[in-house]
């Protein structure tokens, strides 16, 4: 008998949960390789995964037979890439994670049976295709559903729901131009939130998100948005996304900790009618509707300030801010003396300097004259009397 076998079975259990996709699929497809015991041991190992990749039109009956066969040997993790269309087996109940990328076409009923998935905790959809209701009809078969991930997804209608009372974790990545008309959350439980994509849906909030720890938020800039409007439709499109973006703020007010792109920045100005190039003084205007908001992050300095910048800063509770993409320009400093004068609960500011390539040391050596003239005045402010805040200079992770 092998070495391996002699192994004991909790052993044997710990290398078998460890081994890689294209190891674990051979493990589960081609079992009669392996000794019986070992065979035995993988109906009760954990975290056992199969990566099924079918770049031609599949045949139904033989990916069945290829899951139920990984199923029964204990896969609770299911990453499928399937061409053409494919319905879910209600076999699949004992799946934890379950990912489907590229060229699938869901359909929830399978042999005449609703799909059930009572343990499934993780669901990631990748350029799929899914009607709207189908997808409600999916996340009710998820009472364990904890993390959402929808990247490109393929909407067969224009209003889109994510309802789940135990979802944690929700990831939204939409096409730049995807056309959405709503999109609805009824996620009471929801404690991180990322949302990438257009101003324009109409965001509703159904029920408050008051665990919301984690929020994300990447808007993209449209035409409309960076210049005049050449029609009706335009100006219909830009009004139409600076109220949604305030509806999308207000759903999120309750948020300890918020990332912001500068594309959002500008976006979330406008919402609240301030022309372009006017500054920053709109986004507090919107975070003053946050009152626990704790941590702030802005990824990248690319707005004015104004004699209105001040003053509307002064109802934000930030605490923490992290400024990413410092550049050393007399503008980013100007925004972050304001940041420091106006801040009443600021505690402590990290700003990063932008890195164009992988080693923080060659940034440090090509920049090393702005480096040392803005860590210079950051100690300057630390070591002065009015100093309510401590300021760090980062590179990567290297504090200067």
């Amino acid at each position: 008998m092998d070495r391996v076998s002699n192994l004991p079975d909790e052993v044997l259990c710990h290398i078998l949960s460890f081994l890689t996709s294209p190891r674990g699929g051979a493990t589960f497809l081609h079992s009669s390789l392996l000794s019986p015991s070992t065979t035995t041991l993988c109906s009760s190992t954990p975290n056992m995964k199969l990566s099924l990749k079918c770049p031609t039109v599949a045949n139904t009956a033989r990916v069945d037979g290829w899951i139920s066969n990984a199923l029964a040997r204990g896969v609770s993790d299911l990453d499928l890439t399937i061409t053409g269309s494919y319905q879910l087996s209600p076999k699949c109940s004992k799946l934890v994670k379950l990912k489907l990328n590229r060229w699938i076409d869901i359909a929830l009923v399978a042999g005449g049976g609703v799909v059930s998935l009572p343990l499934l905790k993780t669901l990631a959809l990748d350029s799929v295709g899914v009607c709207p209701k189908e997808f409600e009809t999916l996340l009710h078969a998820l009472p364990s559903l904890e993390e959402l991930v929808l990247v490109n997804v393929r909407w067969r209608d224009r209003d889109v729901t994510v309802s789940s009372a135990s979802l944690k974790t929700l990831t939204i990545k939409m096409l730049r131009y995807d056309f959405i008309s709503t999109v609805s959350f009824d996620t009471p439980s929801l404690v991180r939130f990322k949302y990438t994509g257009s101003p324009e849906p109409d965001f509703r909030v159904v029920v408050d998100m008051e665990n919301l720890v984690d929020a994300h938020i990447f808007l993209y800039l449209c035409r409309c948005h960076v210049e005049e409007p050449e029609s009706e439709y335009d100006h219909q499109v830009a009004a139409t996304g600076y109220t949604n973006v305030q509806n999308l703020f207000h759903g999120i007010r309750n948020v300890l900790n918020l990332v912001l792109s500068p594309a959002t920045l500008e976006v979330s100005g406008l919402s609240l009618g301030i022309d372009k190039g006017c500054g920053w003084q709109a986004m507090p205007a919107l975070l003053g509707n946050c009152p626990r908001l704790e941590t702030l992050v802005i990824e990248g300095l690319i707005h004015d300030v104004t004699s209105m910048c001040g003053p509307s800063l002064g109802c934000c509770p930030v605490k923490v801010m992290k400024i990413h993409g410092f550049q050393g320009t007399v503008k980013g400093m100007t925004m972050i003396k304001l940041f420091l004068d106006y801040l009443p609960c600021l505690e402590e500011m990290r700003v990063y300097v932008q890195e164009e390539n992988d080693s923080p040391a060659t940034e440090l050596e090509e920049n090393h004259g702005v480096s040392k003239r803005v860590l210079e005045m950051f100690q300057l402010y630390n070591k002065s009397s009015r100093s309510r805040c401590n300021v760090k200079l980062m590179v990567g992770d290297v504090l200067c």
